[in-house]
């Protein structure tokens, strides 16, 4: 089976859920899944879940315990070039179907790893890997090497008026 690029992008709410959601499916058809979250690190729900039921989805954060609000702290860097480094032996490695690159919009944002970089593994990719990005921001160059992007659009949140993220809905 051909294996195509998604990229999941815009400032709406989604698109990590949308990532986990595919992982899941893919899952439930017996592919085998490796999520790496970039800039995040910290213990979602999802993860706990995941990783005591779902053996098929393997799942690391390359991220700290907060995440980036303004510029990156040299630990930031670190984690992202560790999980970067990672992620793309995982690609290499032919042993995935479906690989996700959660947030990896972001580590591009805040320089944490380069466009360029990110190209030359959408470039080097086995053909039959899916490969998924996600994240605010996603450069053209990404949108532009994708055969499928769909950007999250918020239209309202409430968080707009003061709503606490909360457990099993957030995170």
């Amino acid at each position: 089976m051909k294996g195509y690029v998604q990229v999941y992008t815009g400032d709406g709410k989604g698109k990590t859920t949308a990532a986990l959601g595919l992982s899941m499916r893919a899952a439930g058809a017996g592919l085998k899944v490796f999520f790496a979250q970039f800039v995040k690190g910290q213990t979602y729900n999802e993860i706990k879940l995941i990783n005591n039921s779902i053996p098929e989805i393997e799942i690391q954060q390359f991220g700290r315990d907060c995440f980036i609000k303004k510029e990156p702290q040299p630990e930031d860097i670190q984690v992202a070039r560790r999980g970067f480094n990672a992620t793309r032996k995982k690609i290499q490695s032919g042993d995935y179907d479906l690989i996700v690159l959660d947030e990896l919009n972001i580590a591009i944002y805040y320089k944490l790893v380069t466009v360029d970089e990110v190209m030359d593994l959408i470039k080097g990719k086995p053909e039959n890997l899916e490969l998924i990005i996600t994240g605010r921001k996603a450069p053209q160059k990404i949108i532009e090497a994708a055969d499928l992007v769909t950007e999250m659009k918020e239209i309202k949140h409430y968080y707009r008026s003061g709503v606490e993220a909360r457990p099993g809905i957030e995170y």
